[in-house]
């Protein structure tokens, strides 16, 4: 191949790898590009006007939402309270229950009682599940945490209730299993920052929401609550079911979860990455050539091919491509 040639090859390539970055994570394209340079406090706020507006679902449609949200490989309800549980869509939705395992229902993870079961809140997906309808009522509206379970344990010790065992709390709490506790503190942090601007009401109108919120637009979640969910969120990361439902749920709702589409996310907006500015394309990436709002933010040698695998070396260098300056190092 002749030098003209080879470096229009390595021109398409770069361009390549430019298209690759220049959108968001799970095909989500420039839906959270409004919250792109934010930090801490503000991109928080940023993220509430990107997320909060969505498609409100009926109570009713909420049985049939949770075939495409919450379903198994195997075709059953994905329950995340239970481990028993082997539930048919439809055949055992609601009804009398008197054991753990006998039927499912609509959960709100971040209890009705807290915002007075008022709409959207109500029959927002993002914390909405199926779960065993004993083990759920069990839950009540106490807030999560951890504990030994002495009040309560349902099959197999999956999930507890009881004393409080996290510092800064000694009330009753549930604690779901390790499995999924990172997925109800993402599931949290969507509702602190999707609602944000009704978290003073909560709190001040719902006293069993004192534990876990307070009161405030941001933080949002008492100290104890949020040191906790975050652990949580690290020891459990992001696992393909959550984004799986993610996905159905963005189909359904036209909003998502950017704590499930950015891993980590909570760091930047409560953690210790709250000085550094958020990039909704170029998340955590400390390689590749990229373009933010067309300024050159940082170009490292390599190209890449449709998969976004680095296949050569280009020479060092300033190129322009299409009006941009990309330059190779």
């Amino acid at each position: 191949m002749r030098i003209a040639e080879r470096f229009t090859a390595m021109i398409a390539l770069v361009l390549t790898s430019i298209s690759l970055w220049a959108q968001g994570p799970n095909n989500s394209g420039t839906y959270y590009q409004n919250a792109d340079g934010k930090k801490g406090q503000e991109l928080k706020t940023a993220l509430c006007g990107i997320i909060n507006p969505h498609t409100e679902r009926t109570y009713g449609n909420l049985w049939i939402d949770f075939r495409t949200t919450d379903v198994r490989e195997d075709g059953k309800v994905w329950d995340m309270y239970s481990s028993i549980t082997n539930y048919e869509f439809g055949t055992d939705q609601a009804g009398n229950f008197s054991k753990e395992g006998d039927k499912y229902n609509r959960e709100h993870s971040f209890p009705k009682s807290w915002f007075g079961s008022n709409s959207p809140m109500y029959t927002d997906l993002f914390h909405l599940y199926p779960t065993d309808g004993t083990v759920n009522g069990k839950r009540g509206n106490f807030p999560f945490g951890e504990t030994d379970g002495k009040d309560y344990k349902s099959a197999g010790n999956f999930s507890k209730l009881g004393t409080c065992t996290y510092p800064g709390y000694t009330g009753t709490v549930f604690e779901p299993n390790d499995e999924y506790k990172g997925d109800f503190a993402r599931t949290y942090f969507y509702m602190v920052t999707c609602y944000e601007e009704k978290l003073a009401g909560w709190y001040t109108n719902n006293a069993e929401s004192r534990p876990t919120l307070d009161g405030n637009t941001y933080p949002g979640l008492s100290s104890w609550q949020l040191e906790m969910l975050m652990k949580w969120a690290k020891n459990d990361p992001v696992s393909e079911k959550e984004t799986n439902r993610n996905n159905a749920v963005f189909g359904i709702q036209e909003n998502r979860n950017p704590f499930i589409d950015y891993p980590g996310l909570e760091e930047y907006v409560w953690g210790d990455k709250t000085t550094v500015a958020f990039s909704y394309d170029n998340y955590g990436n400390t390689n590749g050539i990229y373009l933010v709002n067309s300024t050159l933010k940082r170009a490292t040698k390599g190209t890449f091919n449709l998969q976004g695998q680095r296949i050569k070396s280009p020479a060092k260098g300033l190129y322009i491509i299409d009006g941009k300056k990309v330059f190779v190092r």
